[in-house]
């Protein structure tokens, strides 16, 4: 296979600010935590709302906050701190919801994200510096005592598990329908899915073709809400459970499958952790099985808006998930496979919101 190809060069290769743009972006930085609260009230008090509605002409300090029921002192403090980070602006006297604003109150992926980002993190992005030294999730205390939070994704508070799965599903389902013409090229009769969390790609399995039958491979608290979500999906009678300690040593891959899939699961572990998963899967493929892999790696994506996200994102995995994990950039992945005893057959990009498809078989 070619060596993968990085597409990160027009992104990072270069620091072009000139000094007062600098200063003004370090001070961004400095006030991001204050910056972040700010905007998500403004989407929740409706005051982007109310803005966006009014359109070009804007509205007054009074008619926001009558559109919102709320006194002027919390209305201003708000808007004044917005007009400095760009999402509102003055015109004549008036205020008008800005492009970012726009993004802030309606773009879906935005949303999200922010959601995530408060629910699951804000409280325990406090403890970074502790997992950083000891590679552990020392942030999830603040949601509670597992030593990862797969361990308790079922035992969440709904809000927060709302937020958690809305994050996890909104990459993934976009990319299913792409990744599922690929993978069933091959017509398998029996597929692994491995890490399959709630079900989602198992059930889009058995109603796609009437022939497979999917095996989610998962710890047994995961395999609870599968079979809860999945129930009553067309074709639930051909999905089963594999409940697993994927991380232990002693755990043996079930088998034969046609084909294994790993879909935003190996971005769980350390390169450590992924060469010992992987290694394990291939002790139970034979020479006609195909893994595929797909994950989100920051070097191949087209914008540098996704590769931001992604490397952003990967702190969560470092404060809140397990402490030693990351979103991975391609050849760290590669050469995990190969160490494992996996070839990389093919790499396909641009799946969904950004994720890469990589087919491997046994080398």
């Amino acid at each position: 296979m070619p060596e993968p190809e990085t597409m990160t060069d027009p992104f990072y290769d270069r620091d072009d600010l000139t000094a007062l743009e600098a200063q003004r972006h370090a001070q961004e930085i400095a006030f991001a935590p204050v910056v972040f609260q700010v905007a998500r009230l403004m989407k929740k008090t409706g005051i982007l709302a109310a803005l966006m509605n009014a359109g070009e002409a804007g509205l007054s300090m009074d008619d926001i906050c009558r559109a919102v029921s709320r006194p002027r002192y919390g209305v201003q403090v708000l808007l004044e701190s917005s007009l400095s980070s760009g999402i509102v602006f003055l015109k004549d006297d008036r205020y008008c919801i800005s492009k970012t604003g726009v993004f802030l109150e309606s773009d879906r992926m935005t949303g999200v994200n922010m959601e995530f980002i408060h629910h699951v993190c804000y409280r325990g992005l406090f403890h970074l510096e502790e997992a950083l030294d000891t590679e552990k999730p020392a942030g999830l205390k603040e949601l509670g005592p597992w030593p990862t939070i797969y361990e308790g994704l079922s035992q969440l508070p709904p809000v927060v598990q709302k937020a958690w799965f809305d994050f996890d599903h909104l990459f993934s389902d976009r990319a299913f329908n792409e990744a599922l013409r690929h993978v069933f090229a091959d017509r398998p009769r029996r597929l692994l899915d491995v890490g399959g969390n709630t079900g989602r790609f198992a059930a889009q399995c058995v109603q796609r073709d009437p022939d497979v039958r999917v095996t989610v491979m998962d710890l047994p608290a995961q395999l609870t809400l599968m079979k809860e979500a999945v129930k009553n999906a067309p074709g639930a009678d051909r999905i089963s459970g594999f409940g697993a300690d994927l991380l232990s040593d002693a755990t043996v891959f079930p088998a034969p499958f046609d084909a294994i899939w790993m879909s935003q699961f190996l971005d769980c572990f350390s390169e450590a952790q992924v060469t010992g998963i992987l290694r394990r899967a291939v002790s139970s493929m034979t020479k006609d099985t195909t893994l595929w892999i797909m994950e989100t790696f920051w070097d191949r994506q087209k914008f540098e808006t996704a590769a931001c996200c992604l490397n952003q994102g990967s702190v969560y995995f470092t404060a809140m998930a397990n402490g030693n994990s990351k979103f991975y950039h391609s050849k760290d992945m590669v050469r995990c496979a190969e160490d494992a005893g996996l070839i990389v057959v093919d790499m396909i990009d641009h799946l969904g919101l950004g994720h890469t498809l990589m087919k491997t078989r046994r080398a």
